[in-house]
Order: structure tokens, then C-alpha cells, then sequence
């Protein structure tokens, strides 16, 4: 039975790359995996692009290792950070992460995706909104 998916998809809500998960499975973990799995197709005999311009994600992809990731990659980051990670770098005397709250309300683009696969039956279990 599957517990968890984890789905990234474009601004228009195609699907571009997914993991499936049972049991209780941390978000962090599927990140990584869903992002080497993207793939978006280009007109011409070109090379598929690998690499999305932005990631728009939930307070559950908020770490470091993810935040670094995309960050090596060229990767603008839409995810806001948890209270205990903005507390502690008031501590610490950092800044916390600007947030691109623009791009992060389309995350919802996500949301309707996997509702739609729900919808026609496709896919019948939570999904985890990635980008």
C-alpha cells in the first residue's frame, strides 16, 4: 500500500517527476529523489532539461542539506522556514531566509495536480506537494 507521494510538477500542474512511499517516510528524504527524476522536454532534438528555474515547497522540505542543494544547482528556493530553524538563527544573530512569497502561493499548482490524479482514480493516497 502506498502511504506517500511526492510529486513535482510545472506551473501549468503536468507532472514532471514523482516518488512513491510506504509507511512513514520524512519529506526531507524525497527531495533529492524527485528532483534528479525531472525531465522537461524541449522542441528539437535538444537534451531535456533537468533543472527547474524555482522550487516552491512546504515547511517540510525546510533544511539545510535541501537549501544548499538547490542552491549548487541554481536553484531559486520558495520554502519557508520552520519556527525552530528562524529562532535559532535569531540566536545564532542571522538573518532568516528571505521568502519569495509570490512564487511560493503557486505552490497550490501542486496541490491541483495531485488532486487530479486522485480524481481520476490514477493515484488513490496523500500526496506531499514538492515544487
Amino acid at each position: 500500500m502506498v502511504n506517500g507521494i511526492y510529486l513535482a510538477c510545472d506551473g501549468q500542474g503536468c507532472a514532471l517527476a514523482f516518488t512513491l512511499t510506504a509507511g512513514n517516510v520524512n519529506d526531507c528524504t524525497q527531495f533529492e529523489q524527485v528532483m534528479t527524476r525531472i525531465s522537461i522536454k524541449r522542441r528539437g532534438p535538444r537534451r531535456p532539461r533537468t533543472k527547474p528555474e524555482r522550487a516552491a515547497a512546504n515547511e517540510g522540505f525546510s533544511s539545510t542539506k535541501i537549501r544548499t542543494y538547490l542552491q549548487r544547482r541554481g536553484i531559486t528556493a520558495a520554502i519557508p522556514e520552520r519556527i525552530d530553524q528562524i529562532n535559532g538563527r535569531i540566536r545564532r544573530g542571522e538573518s532568516p531566509c528571505r521568502l519569495d512569497r509570490a512564487a511560493y502561493r503557486r505552490r497550490n499548482v501542486v496541490e491541483r495536480c495531485s488532486n487530479k490524479l486522485k480524481h481520476n482514480k490514477a493515484i488513490g493516497t496523500t500526496a506531499t506537494p514538492l515544487t
